[in-house]
């Protein structure tokens, strides 16, 4: 029932049997639209991740302590982040992976650690085990916008289209509610999308403007 175990153990098996030649890793996602290069973020041994709001290790710091014990350090060694967007040295990601995916494991038989993480805990299980290797990660917060919350793409490498996108005609938000004119990647669960998606409405915001002709 948590389809997202596929992606620690399939890292697992690549950096096992793939001949990488590459230094350094980028871990991304199919919602993610790449909108210019992204450059070697990583640096001095860390790893470049995007702090994610959602992910809070001191609020469950209690459910943690039995994956990242008190003799590991601080919960705040634990960083907000999931495994991408991620750039991360090979030789480091090829500790972490096993561990990430037995972590993924190990919390998703933890009935606690499974209720407070839910759709998320693989994140959770990839913040710890970064930290149980000793790999810090740089927070780039300019690493992605996230429509429709984020408006405009100034900086930003990455366009994460995990939000549902609702509008009316008259170009004003109606999230939570289906819009007359809607982009949301549920909606091709089964199918992909149609070819030539429609632009939004005038007065839509540019983050969501741009992300229709990206994916046609």
């Amino acid at each position: 029932g948590y389809i997202v175990l596929n992606r620690p153990w399939a890292f697992v098996q690549w950096l096992q049997q793939a001949d990488i030649k590459e230094d350094y890793i980028l871990m991304a996602e199919p919602d993610h639209i790449i909108v210019k290069p992204i450059p070697n973020l990583s640096k001095n041994g860390l790893g470049a991740a995007f702090p994610f709001f959602y992910i809070e290790p001191q609020k469950y710091e209690s459910t943690l302590r039995k994956f990242f014990p008190e003799d590991k350090g601080p919960i705040t060694n634990i960083n907000p982040i999931g495994n991408s967007p991620v750039v991360i040295e090979k030789g480091s990601l090829m500790k972490i992976a096993p561990t990430w995916m037995n972590m993924s494991l190990a919390m998703k038989k933890d009935p606690e650690a499974d209720k407070a993480f839910g759709w998320v805990l693989e994140m959770y299980a990839y913040a710890v085990a970064s930290a149980l290797h000793g790999v810090g990660n740089i927070l780039h917060k300019d690493f992605m916008i996230q429509p429709p919350w984020d408006t405009e793409i100034g900086n930003k490498f990455i366009i994460h289209y995990t939000y549902g996108c609702d509008y009316d005609l008259k170009g004003r938000s109606t999230y939570g509610k289906i819009g007359e004119w809607r982009f949301d990647k549920r909606s091709y669960d089964l199918t992909p999308p149609p070819k030539n998606l429609s632009l939004p409405p005038p007065g839509v915001p540019e983050s969501v403007v741009l992300l229709c002709p990206l994916v046609n």
